[in-house]
């Protein structure tokens, strides 16, 4: 009999934590004041609120002033581009993004052109990472802002934000953002070894709930705000704080980096045995052969559709997807993979599996028979209908190359 259901999907999202979870129940029962109240219950959900934004300030070697709490990864990235944006826009309107941004920077920016800025978008390599020299000739003196993510949410490829940091420093007036949901569970983030004026994140990555994310503003950094009402969160956004939200934020984040000398490692040896299977003749790695995420396994099969692949997966006990969470559904190819070079009819077989802390030794044994199981059956069932052999992925000869533990071993919806 096939074992229990094995999720590969979570750099969709990550199952909650049960430390996560007894760290808001106490909240949801007893600390429902409201913490801009003066009483004795406003005053403790204000400690409570306070405590989680210290927690999550040094984490990412900043200070608490600099944490915003917002709904999550979508919004903390829409107030960082239109804020950023808006509140520079007498310097000028000229907007810096990478071609392989998730949809919430990409479409934030497209939003913004309606309203007379203008869009620089970088171009990568066939691994989906930018050169920080070509970042930095993207910028003129009516650059306001530029968004970088840390690592992609499809393919796994980690970029370069320090150097790329390190050279904007030289654009006086020009803020950095880098949108990090991905890159929370498995790298380092402090801000000023990163070079960012702005850092998004995400609680349901973390393990933490849906609906809860944050934004880091570097101090004196000038936002226009999205949410009008109250003066919470020093202005930057009105209404009234989830505490319990907050608290759950902070207590995954917390649980992340403690946890990370492990588990990054181990995940990382999970991904390379599931890789060794996976990656094959007819079916390639895509993203970066090293500098990638330790839980990011992403490859496109050749000859077949990938979200057929990922139908048949989930009906054979697997679950994983063929990208972003965001765009499932969609008829589009991945514009991640359309901007690494990689033709149409190559792009719909893309294929991600992406492990977690909770990846289990035998999950991963199982997985290993039964994703080549599944393609194998695809591919013949195609081949018949077809009358023809499936052609070859010409990208095949890559190959895949384990990555060393490190930076690629140790980071959609947002």
């Amino acid at each position: 009999m096939p074992g229990p259901t094995i999720y590969l999907d979570h750099a969709a999202t990550a199952p909650l934590r049960p430390e996560v979870l007894d760290a808001m129940l106490p909240l949801l029962r007893d600390g429902w004041g409201n913490p801009s109240s003066a009483h004795a219950a406003g005053r403790r959900a204000r400690s409570a609120l306070d405590e989680a934004r210290e927690r999550v300030a040094a984490v990412l070697g900043a200070t608490a002033r600099e944490i915003v709490f917002t709904s999550g990864g979508t919004e903390s990235i829409n107030l960082a581009l239109k804020g950023a944006a808006w509140a520079g826009s007498a310097k000028g309107h000229r907007i810096v993004i990478s071609a392989v941004e998730h949809h919430a920077v990409e479409h934030a920016a497209r939003h913004l052109e309606r309203f007379g800025f203008e869009v620089a978008m970088v171009p990568v390599d066939r691994y989906g990472r930018v050169d920080p020299d070509e970042v930095e000739a993207a910028i003129t003196d009516r650059t306001v802002v530029v968004s970088v993510m840390t690592a992609n949410n499809e393919v796994g490829t980690i970029q370069p934000i320090a150097e790329i940091g390190e050279r904007l420093r030289r654009h006086r007036g020009v803020l950095f953002h880098t949108d990090a949901v991905q890159a929370a569970p498995w790298l380092a983030l402090d801000v000023d070894a990163l070079g960012v004026d702005l850092l998004s994140i995400a609680g349901h990555k973390l393990g933490g709930p849906k609906g809860v994310g944050a934004l880091y503003v570097r101090r004196g950094t000038n936002l226009v705000a999205q949410q009008h009402g109250g003066g919470q969160e020093r202005y930057r956004r009105a209404g009234t704080e989830d505490v319990a939200y907050a608290t759950a934020l902070a207590t995954a984040l917390d649980l992340a980096v403690a946890e990370r000398p492990v588990v990054v490692p181990r995940v990382a040896l999970l991904r390379d045995r599931l890789a060794s299977a996976v990656v094959a003749q007819g079916v390639a790695l895509t993203g970066h052969p090293t500098e990638r995420l330790p839980n990011s396994l992403s490859v496109v099969v050749g000859g077949v559709h990938g979200a057929e692949v990922a139908t048949a997966l989930d009906l054979d006990g697997l679950q994983c997807s063929t990208g972003s969470a965001c765009a499932t559904g969609s008829d589009e190819v991945s514009h991640v993979l359309a901007a690494m070079g990689f033709p149409e009819e190559e792009a719909r077989g893309a294929l991600r599996l992406s492990l977690g802390r909770t990846t289990t030794d035998d999950e991963v044994d199982r997985a290993m028979a039964i994703v080549p199981t599944t393609i194998a059956r695809i591919r013949d069932a195609s081949a018949a209908l077809a009358g023809d052999p499936i052609g070859v992925d010409s990208r095949t000869g890559d190959g895949y190359q384990p990555a060393a533990h490190g930076r690629s071993t140790g980071t959609d919806g947002r």
